[in-house]
């Protein structure tokens, strides 16, 4: 078999993380409709990710966000999405690069995706600190993780438990 030098599989993975990036589009313009909401699974270290010091030392490798009822502030970008959060309480702003996505699902709809690791290495994070919003609420924290795989032993801070490990394939229409 000749080698794939155009290199189909990251041209999917583009295509696909597009997808991620037009359904938070929709989701920043006009809400999430109807039951929909996302889990996104992420690479914490990946280039480009902000997160405060805690949530870093938390989740040091991935973590797994849910947009549902409470968030705020979600600005979807064409390279990334930043979206602010409630983490017991203290608000917390992320940025979050497409390229550090490594799962998408909206459960609503049995509809998720998995995307491999870039091959490029992973640059030490640059870790800024965001002052919160005044307006923010408490927001259901996201600790679930979306794939078994190289996932840390997370807890969910609302039940103070271990997180529940999802596999996406269970959501995919056989």
């Amino acid at each position: 078999m000749p080698d794939d030098l155009m290199r189909y599989d990251l041209l999917a993975q583009n295509a696909l993380k597009g997808v991620v990036r037009e359904a938070l589009r929709i989701a920043a313009t006009t809400g999430l409709p109807g039951e929909h909401h996302f889990y996104i699974a992420f690479h914490t270290r990946a280039p480009g990710v902000e997160l405060s010091e805690k949530i870093a030392a938390r989740y040091p490798r991935e973590m797994t966000i849910v947009l549902q009822h409470q968030y705020w502030n979600l600005h979807v970008h064409d390279d990334r999405f930043e979206v602010e959060l409630s983490f017991d309480n203290v608000p917390e702003h992320l940025v979050i690069p497409f390229d550090a996505v490594k799962g998408f699902l909206d459960p609503a709809v049995q509809f998720g995706l998995q995307f491999e690791a870039q091959a490029a290495p992973a640059r030490p994070r640059e870790v800024e600190q965001h002052k919160p919003a005044a307006a923010l609420k408490q927001a259901q924290p996201a600790a679930e993780a979306l794939n078994s795989e190289h996932s840390d032993d997370t807890e969910d801070p609302a039940q103070g438990e271990p997180a529940k490990v999802v596999s996406l394939d269970q959501f995919r229409k056989k």
